[in-house]
């Protein structure tokens, strides 16, 4: 397992995503305000921080693990860790995802701090309690600074009407039944958890799971559930948000027992008194209130039966979901190998678009601002897929999309072609007229 600490010497900060470095010191400086680290240049204060590392005795330097994968880009970590994969998916119940989106769809950084934030905000907008809310991000900080980033089936959250599923590749460091009492912190990351603490979102006292349990159980929800699956090196976390039902000692069941015996002679007692014609009134409102006591009493025992159903029925959940897991992961890869064709129909660029984009081609090193104005620019001409752009800029696929489009993509001066299928495989930029109406 590679540690987080690594130094990736060819690594430098062009590898970065600068927008979710200003992000993150923006969010530094407003809970550490008067911190003398703000004042300090990007490669010194990533040093301060631990996304930067330096080798004293070859005087060489370059981005830590940590910083890769809280800074960087999703083409660029996994290049690094081939097995990287984050995803979030949202059902109603059903086998179709409501919303879902991954790492790789190309139109956000996929980095694990623009990953946890996005979750925040889907969290704090769904759930109307803010000790829910505050409980499943809790869990969501604990399995990305624990995750295992090298191991196979990627960090992935879902999301049904009862339930929310946390898993991530690698297992507990410490024992299972200790997890939501533990009060030691063994950290398998332990720059990424100082990154995500200087911004007060994480402690190392251990005691993060401890205080989901206690919250869970003061809204009487099901005690949260750990699976550690050791075939697949994974580790599965579901908060159900059912109530709990009420634990029934021996006793109290055989008082049940006796009351349902007890209602079945009082029914007896009742077939004598409806001898009495003008009692029938009142012996009819009695047999229904029997009848409902009945009821309660049948559906109370079943729901002990129930209840070890519902036990097996929360494992097999797991089991499938792990094995949903990698099927969905492998898929992904497959699609990623069918459209890896950068082939262009040179017939399809014309005089107009190769001139537009001349300087880019003249020049290696071009301001974000001229570049973004050159594709903007292509774009007003005809929609462009991402192999044309390459070919009109010189540039690679992946850095014209990781540097330029997607941050056009989030300013909404460009929109996909096909925005309801991000990996389409005749997917587009084109120019959004509706931002110059604005």
């Amino acid at each position: 397992m590679l540690q987080d600490n690594l130094i990736l010497e060819h690594y430098g900060l062009n590898e970065l995503n600068f927008d979710t470095i200003k992000s993150y010191r923006d969010r530094f400086a407003e809970v550490k305000p008067a911190h003398p680290w703000n004042a300090l240049e990007t490669k010194e204060f990533l040093y301060k921080v631990g996304a930067w590392g330096k080798v004293r005795d070859t005087h060489k330097e370059g981005v830590t693990l940590a910083g890769l994968l809280l800074f960087s880009e999703e083409r660029i970590i996994t290049e690094v860790l081939p097995q990287y994969f984050l995803e979030y998916r949202e059902s109603k119940g059903n086998e179709e995802w409501t919303d879902r989106f991954t790492s790789q769809d190309g139109t956000w950084s996929g980095n694990i701090f623009d990953f946890y934030f996005h979750i925040h905000e889907i969290v704090r907008n769904s759930e109307p309690q803010p000790s829910i809310a505050s409980s499943l991000t809790e869990v969501l900080i604990n399995m990305l600074i624990h995750a295992d980033y090298n191991g196979e089936g990627g960090v992935i959250l879902e999301k049904q009407p009862s339930h929310y599923v946390f898993s991530n590749p690698g297992l507990l460091l410490v024992p299972t039944d200790s997890v939501f009492s533990n009060t030691v912190s063994q950290l398998r990351n332990p720059n990424i958890v100082k990154l995500f603490s200087l911004l007060g979102l994480c402690e190392r006292s251990g005691s993060g799971l401890k205080k989901v349990k206690q919250n869970w159980s003061l809204h009487h929800y099901k005690t949260p559930a750990i699976d550690q699956d050791v075939s697949m090196h994974r580790t599965v976390v579901m908060l159900s948000l059912s109530t709990q039902e009420r634990q029934v000692s021996s006793s109290e069941k055989d008082t049940y027992n006796t009351s349902i015996t007890d209602l079945g002679n009082n029914f007896k007692d009742v077939e004598k008194y409806q001898n009495t014609p003008e009692n029938d009134v009142e012996i009819d409102s009695y047999n229904k209130y029997l009848i409902e006591e009945l009821k309660s009493y049948n559906n109370d025992v079943n729901s002990y039966n129930k209840e070890d159903n519902y036990c097996n029925s929360e494992i097999n959940l797991y089991n499938n979901d792990v094995n949903y897991y990698n099927n969905n992961y492998n898929s992904y890869n497959k699609e990623q190998e069918e459209d890896s064709s950068n082939s262009v129909n040179v017939e399809d660029i014309d005089t107009k678009l190769w001139d537009i984009a001349a300087l880019a081609r003249e020049k290696k090193r071009l301001s974000p601002n001229q570049m973004e104005h050159i594709i903007l620019e292509l774009c007003k001409e005809k929609p462009l897929m991402l192999k044309e752009f390459a070919y009109l800029l010189e540039r690679t696929p992946d850095g014209v999309r990781n540097n330029y489009l997607t941050k056009l993509l989030r300013k909404g001066q460009l929109q996909l072609k096909y925005p309801n299928q991000p990996n389409h495989p005749k997917q587009a930029y084109l120019f959004n007229k509706k931002d110059i109406e604005k």
